[in-house]
């Protein structure tokens, strides 16, 4: 996709701290992170938002990595949060599907 951020991210043409990739997923720090542990994982594949998704296995599988590297960082005592924004009102700002995940602190509810 042409002006998508996280589609410039896969095909390397942005720097990002990698933390895992595939031939399917991506997985990278956030740049402004919220708690000490913030990370994105997108598939590599352009999809807009997680409506516009109709591939069961690639959510799973996006899922389940964010789970894994989550655990690998850290947070398998304590938890994370896992989070997919879509849209405006759901706080998306870059319509390229991603989960996020964060941890390494007690996080409110609901979030501000």
């Amino acid at each position: 996709m042409g002006d998508c951020i996280f589609c410039k991210i896969s095909e390397g043409k942005i720097s990002a701290k990698k933390i895992f990739e595939d031939d399917e997923l991506l997985a990278f720090e956030d740049a402004a992170p919220q708690a000490p542990v913030h990370f994105l994982v997108i598939p590599k594949k352009h999809i807009a938002n997680i409506m516009e998704c109709s591939d069961a296995g690639l959510l799973g599988r996006l899922m389940f990595k964010a789970k894994d590297l989550a655990v690998l960082k850290g947070c398998g005592e304590d938890g994370a949060r896992f989070v997919v924004n879509c849209k405006g009102n759901g706080g998306q700002t870059v319509p390229h599907l991603h989960v996020h995940v964060l941890g390494g602190r007690p996080l409110a509810w609901p979030p501000g």
